[in-house]
């Protein structure tokens, strides 16, 4: 059997072989996941271009009041930022994905039930 040393300390071939495999399973699995938040993400950013499009047309908004509605909403996305990644950080990540994820539901759900009272 060789040995490759590393650090002063031996290592068979055998065991970097294993560790390659590791590395080749976890990226086949994380990798795609990877691919997918990315997507997410950057159709998330674009929402706000392709509702440009929709709200100057039928809203009669002017290219000023668009401007200035989405400098806003920016502004806003940037004060709330930091003390969501405070409290991520307090937290722990599983907490706070899951409180991000319920929250949503949680609205639909009220809106829901003023839609049925009304």
């Amino acid at each position: 059997m060789s040995y490759q040393y590393k650090e002063g300390l031996p290592t068979s071939v055998a065991d970097s072989e294993k560790t390659a495999d590791v590395y080749r399973k976890v990226t086949w699995r994380i990798v795609p996941f990877f691919c997918l938040c990315y997507l997410a993400a950057y159709l998330d950013r674009i929402n706000v271009g392709l509702a440009k499009l929709q709200m100057l047309g039928d809203l009669n908004f002017s290219e000023e009041i668009y401007a200035l509605g989405a400098g806003l909403f920016f502004i806003g996305y940037i004060m709330f930022e930091v003390p969501s990644n405070i409290i991520l950080q307090k937290m722990g990540a599983r907490l706070w994905i899951a409180r991000i994820m319920i929250t949503p539901c949680v609205r639909i759900v009220v809106a829901s039930s003023d839609l049925l009272k009304s």
